[in-house]
């Protein structure tokens, strides 16, 4: 089937400049700022680029539009965009190609910092981490803390590189080398170096990249990659999922790229928490009525380095109206509260997938119920432990779990 594609008709030009303005530009990048009738960019862009700017130089206004009413406003005249580096990489390109389409955008990326970085450190990209902590909590380099990874960091100003240097010393890597890469491609450009537990840099400028080279002891820690984490890295009152029962739950919901989950009963938030873990575009809400729990689960959420796991302190299926609506549903406590369950499948869209585990006779009732009603698979978890019996071990069975496992028609 043929494609009705639109010409080109270019009214927006987005160029990414570096510290060391218009001289790192090319030809292209240099006529479009110098030909467009508005340029809207940072001050310190606009400052950079001043002396070949032709036409009405606009900063952006404070606090942010990321509604970009300004630009989509005078759509059609001759339009430049400065932005940092790569437009496209944590840039205000990302902000725009949501709003304009791209037969109407044309971009001109400079190198992005973390390609400056790299390249002044000898790091290949392919084989590093990468992290944005502009404007977001530094929490979220915790999960990538293993001994012998190589981060890059965006940070947000001059005092975060010292923040995580006191973050890696809390949690055991204070052996980690650091190295604060100051404004690239500029002549103030900096390269400096100190260990995480010995961090003593100071009057660092705001522009800077955080590249760390990980160092562990054996207290670190380390979140590890595989799912069904162990037990004693969450903080809980025993209401938890245990890591093997948790293991096979996480692979009974099946997270799937952009998805949203709903953990009710979330007692510790490790479900959620785990989920969160196995891809970045994941996103999930904890329900949990108990204030305590709840407050615990946002500690959970932050010592995991997933501070964007939401969480919804009140009762199920009260607390549930109004909250977006899942892709995916899991119950692991107040499952037999009145009204629970009906809410959740009710909730879930075509194709959505809701598991539940039940440990009380009463929970596991409602399930084998439910499942001949609706369909679906049941699955029967018995964890057995070694323990000590006199001077002998013998096997310590672990409640039994009863887990349905259901997707909408």
């Amino acid at each position: 089937m043929s494609q009705n594609i639109q010409p080109n008709i270019h009214w927006l030009t987005v160029v990414g400049i570096g510290e060391d303005g218009t001289a790192g530009l090319g030809e292209n990048a240099r006529q479009a700022i110098a030909s467009a009738e508005i340029v809207f960019g940072g001050a310190r862009h606009l400052a950079l680029s001043a002396n070949i700017i032709t036409g009405e130089a606009r900063p952006w206004p404070v606090p942010f539009d990321s509604s970009m009413r300004d630009v989509l406003a005078i759509r059609g005249k001759k339009v430049c965009v400065l932005a940092s580096g790569d437009p496209f990489f944590h840039g205000v390109g990302v902000t725009l190609a949501r709003l304009v389409p791209p037969n109407e955008m044309r971009t001109i990326p400079a190198p992005s910092s973390l390609s400056l970085a790299a390249s002044r450190l000898g790091w290949t990209l392919q084989d590093i981490e990468t992290v944005s902590l502009h404007g977001r909590p530094i929490d979220l380099i915790r999960p990538l803390l293993h001994a012998k990874a190589r981060i890059l960091a965006l940070t947000s100003d001059g005092k975060a590189p010292a923040e995580i240097a006191d973050l890696l010393s809390t949690l055991c890597f204070g052996p980690s080398r650091l190295t604060v890469l100051e404004a690239l491609g500029g002549p103030d450009e900096r390269v400096r170096t100190a260990r995480a537990d010995a961090f003593g840099l100071e009057n660092i400028n705001p522009l800077n990249v955080l590249a760390i080279e990980v160092e562990s002891s054996p207290q670190a820690r380390v979140i590890p990659l595989a799912g069904g984490r162990a037990d004693d890295l969450f903080q809980h009152d025993g209401q938890i999922t245990k890591r093997e029962v948790r293991a096979v739950t996480l692979s009974a919901l099946a997270p799937r790229q952009g998805e949203l989950l709903w953990d009710i009963g979330a007692g510790s938030g490790s479900i959620a928490i785990e989920w969160l873990l196995a891809h970045p575009s994941l996103k999930a809400i904890a329900i949990e009525a108990d204030p305590e729990r709840a407050a615990r689960i946002r500690r959970n959420a932050f010592a995991f380095g997933v501070p964007h796991l939401q969480v919804a302190e009140g009762k199920a299926p009260e607390t549930l109206t109004g909250l977006p609506a899942p892709s995916v549903v899991f119950i692991g406590g107040g499952g037999t509260d009145e009204g629970v369950l009906d809410a959740t499948v009710a909730a879930l869209p075509s194709h959505g997938r809701l598991v539940a585990n039940a440990v009380t006779l009463e929970m596991e009732a409602l399930l084998i119920a439910t499942q001949a009603r609706l369909g679906g698979d049941l699955t029967r978890i018995a964890v057995s432990r070694a323990g000590a019996v006199g001077s002998m071990q013998a096997w310590r069975p672990a409640l039994p779990v009863t887990q349905w496992s259901w997707t909408k028609p």
